[in-house]
Parts: C-alpha cells; sequence; structure tokens
C-alpha cells in the first residue's frame, strides 16, 4: 500500500533577495507591435529601460503599463519575471484592461529558471537584546504597521499566546470573569486591547479581543464577544470541548513566539537559548491582499495566466478589531452587531430566530489572491506560500474582495499550484450570501472551475476550521488528482446553505424562523454537478472532530466523489453527506481506518439529507451511519469492507493513481 508523503515541504521555500516598489510611475513604453510581446522585469531593472532582457523595467507596475498598451494593439503578451523578490506597496490591481484573447492570452511568468516572489511583506534586521534574562529581543518596524503574522525562515512564527483550562474563566454576557487566581496578573498587563481569546470548538475556530480588565473581570470588545457566543457551537458553549488560548501580549511570549507594538513600531521575538535572530530572515506582511483580479459583470477580465510565480506575506487584520472572528464554519463569519435576544448566553446557544436573521450577511475570509468577474483565468505551477487568509480566493462574494466585486467567474483553472503555509484554505471558489446561490444576475454565477494535481498541504493554520479545498455554490466544479494533507479541519468540501437555500426549503430551518427572514425558493441553486475524483487526503482532523475528509452540503445534483483514496484521519468522519445533501454519489473510494467511513445527517423526518447513493467503496474500520436510509432514499450499494490493508486490485488501482498525477509529483522546495 502506498503512503506518498509529497507533503512534506523541505526546509521552507527560499526567498531570493531583492526589493522593489510596485507603484511608480512607469516610462513611456516602446510601441506595442502586433504578434507577440515579451516584457522582462527584474528587481535589477529600471522602469526607464524598454523591459527587453538586456534592458528589463523594475517594477511590475511598469510592466502592467506596458503589457495593457502591447495587448491593446493586439499582441500575445507574456510578463517574464526574473529572480528577486518584488515587494508591492498596495496590491497588484488587474481589470479588463490587462485581458487577452483566447488566442493571444496575457501571460505573467517566471522567466526561465527563475523563482520569482511577489511579497507583501518588508524584511525585519537589526535585533538587540532587549531582556537578557528571557533571551527576548526587540526590532524596529514602521510605526502604525500592524500584522497578525511573522514569518521566519520561510515559515509562519506563532504569536504570542498561552492555553488556559476552561474553568480558569466563566463566561459572561460582557466578557469573562477569572476564576483561577494565577490568572489575575492580566489585570495589570499594558496593551490590554490587543489580547485576544481563541477558542477551538467542535467546528468552530473563533477569536475576540479583549477591551479592557480590571481585577477579575474580562470586559471584550463588541460586536465579536456576542457574536461569538449565539448560534452553534460558541465559544462560551463548544459542542466538543476544545482549546481556549489567551494571545497578543508581551507577557505571553514563549521561546520561538513573536509580538508586535505597532504605536511604538517595535516587533518582540523571544529566541531560542542561544539562538542569535540577526542570522535568521524575518518578513512581517502589511499588505492584506497581494493579487486583485476583477472587472466587471459586462466586461470581466479574460484570458490571463500566471505561471511560476510564488505569492507571499499577507495578512488579514479583521479578527483583532471589534468585529473579531465570529467564525460559523469554514471561513464565514459574523460581521456586524445583529439584534439579540436577551437571555442569549442560554436561548441561543443551538440556533434561535434571530440568529436565522443574521445568516444571510455572513461574510468570507478573504484571499491573498483573488479573482471575481473573470473568465479564462489559469493558474499553473504557482505557489502560494506564507499567506496570513485563503491562499486563493476565487468567486468569493463581494466583502472578501478588494475590488469590491464578487462572483463571475468561469472558465478557471488552478493547475499544478503549491498551497503551503497559510493562515486560511488553500482554495476557495464560490460565495455564501444569496447572490451566490440565486444570483440576481445571472453573470454573477460560478462555473467551470477545475482544480487539478495541486499540492494543498499545512494550510488553515491560523483560521483552523476551513478545510483544505472548499467550492460551495457553483456549477461545475472539478476537484481532481490534488493531495490534500496536514489540515486541523476537513481535507476537501463542496456544497453551502444546509439545505435551507433549496427547493422548498428545510423543514429544519423552517423550525428554527429562518423564512421569516429570506424566501422558501422554488428553484434551484448554482450549485450541481461538482466532480471530486482521484484525490489523494490524509492527516487531516487534527483538531475538530465534526466534519469528514470529504464533505458536502446542501443539494448538489450530478455530483460525484469517486477514486479518492482517505487515510490518516484520527478515526473521524471519512465520507460525510451533510444536511440537506442530496442527489449525490460516492462511488469507488478507498476509506482507511476512519471511526465512521460514511455518514449521512438525515435524522428525523424533516432533514432533507436523502436520495444519495453510496456504492462500491472500499473501508477497512468503522460502520456506516445512516439513520432512516429508507426513508430518506440513501442507498448503500456494494460496499465491501477489508480486513487490514488486505485491498483487492481494483482497490489498490484507486490508491496508486490518488492524487497528483505521476508525471507532476514535483514541486518546488517539497521533498519526494
Amino acid at each position: 500500500m502506498r503512503k506518498r508523503h509529497l507533503a512534506s515541504v523541505a526546509g521552507g521555500i527560499s526567498l531570493v533577495a531583492g526589493i522593489v516598489a510596485v507603484g511608480a510611475t512607469p516610462a513611456l513604453a516602446v510601441p506595442p507591435h502586433p504578434g507577440r510581446t515579451t516584457i522582462v522585469v527584474s528587481p535589477s531593472g529600471d522602469d526607464h529601460h524598454q523591459g527587453t532582457p538586456g534592458r528589463p523595467l523594475r517594477t511590475l507596475a511598469a510592466a502592467q503599463a506596458m503589457a495593457r498598451a502591447s495587448a491593446r494593439a493586439g499582441s500575445a503578451v507574456t510578463v517574464q519575471l526574473k529572480d528577486g523578490t518584488y515587494r508591492l506597496d498596495k496590491p497588484l490591481r488587474f481589470t479588463a484592461d490587462d485581458s487577452g484573447t483566447s488566442a493571444k492570452p496575457v501571460t505573467w511568468t517566471a522567466a526561465k529558471g527563475a523563482h520569482p516572489v511577489v511579497s507583501g511583506g518588508r524584511e525585519v534586521t537589526g535585533w538587540t537584546s532587549y531582556d537578557a534574562g528571557k533571551n527576548i529581543f526587540v526590532a524596529s518596524v514602521p510605526k502604525g504597521q500592524d500584522s497578525r503574522q511573522l514569518y521566519k525562515n520561510d515559515a509562519a512564527a506563532p504569536r504570542a499566546a498561552i492555553k488556559i483550562a476552561r474553568s480558569d474563566v466563566t463566561v459572561t454576557a460582557t466578557g469573562l470573569k477569572i476564576n483561577n487566581s494565577a490568572l489575575d496578573y492580566l489585570a495589570t498587563l499594558p496593551d490590554q486591547s490587543r489580547i485576544e481569546v481563541e477558542s477551538q470548538d467542535s467546528f468552530t475556530d473563533r477569536y475576540a479581543p479583549v477591551q479592557s480588565i480590571s481585577g477579575t473581570t474580562i470586559t471584550m470588545q463588541q460586536p465579536a464577544w456576542q457574536n461569538n457566543n449565539w448560534g452553534y457551537d460558541t465559544l462560551g458553549r463548544p459542542f466538543a470541548g476544545g482549546q481556549l488560548l489567551l494571545e497578543n501580549s508581551y507577557s505571553f511570549l514563549q521561546e520561538g513566539q513573536w509580538y508586535l507594538d505597532p504605536s511604538g513600531g517595535r516587533l518582540y521575538y523571544r529566541a531560542a537559548a542561544g539562538e542569535d535572530p540577526n542570522g535568521q530572515s524575518f518578513v512581517l506582511p502589511y499588505l492584506e491582499s497581494l493579487v486583485q483580479i476583477a472587472g466587471s459583470y459586462a466586461n470581466p477580465v479574460h484570458d490571463l495566466t500566471f505561471s511560476g510565480i510564488r505569492f507571499s506575506h499577507s495578512t488579514w487584520l479583521s479578527p483583532g478589531s471589534s468585529i473579531g472572528y465570529a467564525d460559523q464554519q469554514n471561513g464565514a463569519f459574523i460581521p456586524k452587531a445583529y439584534p439579540q435576544p436577551a437571555d442569549y448566553l442560554t436561548s441561543c446557544q443551538s440556533g434561535c430566530p434571530l440568529f436565522e436573521a443574521a445568516r444571510n450577511g455572513w461574510n468570507q475570509v478573504p484571499g491573498a489572491v483573488q479573482v471575481a468577474a473573470a473568465t479564462r483565468v489559469t493558474f499553473t505551477d504557482d505557489t502560494f506560500a506564507h499567506l496570513g487568509q485563503v491562499g486563493l480566493g476565487i468567486g468569493l462574494d463581494a466583502d472578501a474582495n478588494g475590488a469590491g466585486i464578487g462572483l463571475g467567474v468561469t472558465e478557471t483553472t488552478v493547475h499544478h499550484n503549491l498551497f503551503t503555509d497559510l493562515g486560511g484554505a488553500g482554495v476557495v471558489v464560490g460565495g455564501v450570501q444569496p447572490d451566490a446561490h440565486h444570483p440576481s444576475d445571472p453573470a454573477m454565477t460560478i462555473r467551470d472551475v477545475t482544480i487539478d494535481n495541486n499540492l494543498v498541504t499545512d494550510v488553515a493554520k491560523d483560521y483552523k476550521e476551513m478545510s483544505g479545498i472548499l467550492s460551495t455554490y457553483a456549477d461545475h466544479t472539478v476537484i481532481s488528482h490534488n493531495e490534500v494533507s496536514n489540515l486541523a479541519y476537513d481535507g476537501i468540501d463542496t456544497g453551502w446553505g444546509w439545505g435551507a437555500n433549496d427547493v422548498g426549503g428545510s423543514q429544519d430551518y423552517r423550525n428554527r424562523g429562518l423564512y421569516d427572514y429570506q424566501p422558501v425558493y422554488t428553484t434551484p441553486t448554482t450549485l450541481r454537478n461538482t466532480e471530486v475524483t482521484g484525490n489523494l487526503v490524509h492527516g487531516v482532523k487534527k483538531v475538530f472532530h465534526d466534519g469528514g475528509s470529504l464533505y458536502n452540503l446542501s443539494a448538489n445534483p450530478g455530483a460525484v466523489f469517486s477514486e479518492n483514496y482517505i487515510y490518516d484521519t484520527l478515526h473521524t468522519v471519512g465520507l460525510y453527506l451533510d444536511e440537506g445533501s442530496r442527489y449525490v454519489t460516492m462511488k469507488n473510494n478507498v476509506v482507511q481506518d476512519c471511526g465512521v467511513w460514511v455518514f449521512t445527517n438525515s435524522y428525523g423526518t424533516s432533514n432533507n439529507t436523502s436520495d444519495n447513493v453510496l456504492q462500491h467503496n472500499w473501508y477497512n474500520s468503522g460502520g456506516a451511519q445512516t439513520p432512516n436510509a429508507t426513508q430518506h432514499n440513501n442507498q448503500l450499494i456494494d460496499n465491501v469492507q477489508v480486513p487490514g490493508t488486505a485491498w483487492p486490485d481494483d482497490a489498490q488501482q484507486v490508491i496508486a493513481n490518488a492524487g497528483v498525477e505521476p508525471a507532476l509529483r514535483t514541486f518546488p522546495g517539497v521533498s519526494q
């Protein structure tokens, strides 16, 4: 039996030095000409050059201006990036003016043998001793610069944090009461409003910032606190235990951790014994997105390719604000205050009608690289590494896009890329709001997105409840031959909405009061024809017990999950059909060492998890939890349990073929 570990990233990914400020006024370009135009950029170039191999431009902004002019003149344009780190001072924005044509596309690519990095961070140097007894060093950074991430030697370094027991505190309507006298010192700390509480629950990972601490009373910022304490799997009452942490105070510093004081422009790092941080590489992100690709629904960006480029060093600051991160599932969160019951800490811990009123206003974690209102955009052989949120967001809702427009992505391909060391998911496709599932303009529909032969490993490190790959409301997303590993939560998730937005609605959500705030739809959502085939999923479910290695939510007519191989999931659920899943076929999958090999959430008479087929799957442990299978027409056909790992030949063939295809199993910086 094969256990391929492409997912071990060897010693990080090396950066090439060089600083380029994007945004400088470019020189006049050489008059563009029809045919093919190649524009060369280098950190050692000059924007008064003409973009030739011997006289390259210096900034990406200058290259973009020249590329636009050449494309308008009818050229097929290639922008070649030489080795170096291109440090952006603002996101690189691509509009319809940056488009090519199907016959003459615009391609941004690494020069032959080069490994260019597009970075939203600054190097940190000049460390001096601050507290020699604790090996704490300090370095100067620009005042006012904030970040939730710091990258040391091409890997995320943890923020200052301590673990506490849930019994150490009591949740109140305004914050926390300290029960453990060992925590009384918190009231003496400076910069109390920068301290955050993180709660890792059953399927949510929540952040809420402190307002002030007095005596044994911790008062939390609003609306973050209230929004994190109503609904389901709340901070105060998680469905299944979960770790509680206090984060982001100088006093919490432990070996290898850091703390940033933006007002003083000082970054602190607690080194290991004998370690000199001046001998290390540190990068502090300051941009919240690197690339924003968006046209309009009438005039989308089109025929644009990115190849061989590394995107690195971003942050996302919203969780540290008064909004916090009131996570609901897989990167969707409550972004503002909503009316709540006065007794929300008791009456709304497993949902309530007013909570349903907030559901359609949930926002999404943004991507460092964002695509909306676009067609025929391709990412191939790129690296998304050391980013503070989702690596690549395709057609997310408008709130998750710096361009202010969302959705509307078609015929887009994500092929043979590496996603690693990310704060959020690797790839997210589609939105969660009403225009995502029932678009008011047909051009908003997400359609024909292919995600294939990518390595997604060690992602969702900060927003741990996110899966490696997520596709919500989309028509024909193909997720094939990817390797997804090393995650706190799920491997590959599809769908959204818990069946509430499907034709006729859901009696469960009628009982909960949702339809007092939204219509019962009479037409299907845009979710259909999803293909999840030939993927390798392992090393997942490391923190959260709920969810599954492969997971679907809501009606997904025509969906097929086939020939995937799942192993090393801490005996959790392998194949998971959650609320409202309908018309899904799961066949010819190999599910190894799971506690439950398949679960259909079809309890009771009102649940719409129905009309699914589970056929000819192989598993070696764990039962099938398919309550009311006959009543819900969930069919289990010819599934085979085998002893140990004595897989039959056809199962072994699935195992051998799962994951990245053999000719493509090489990624930069990854051991084979």
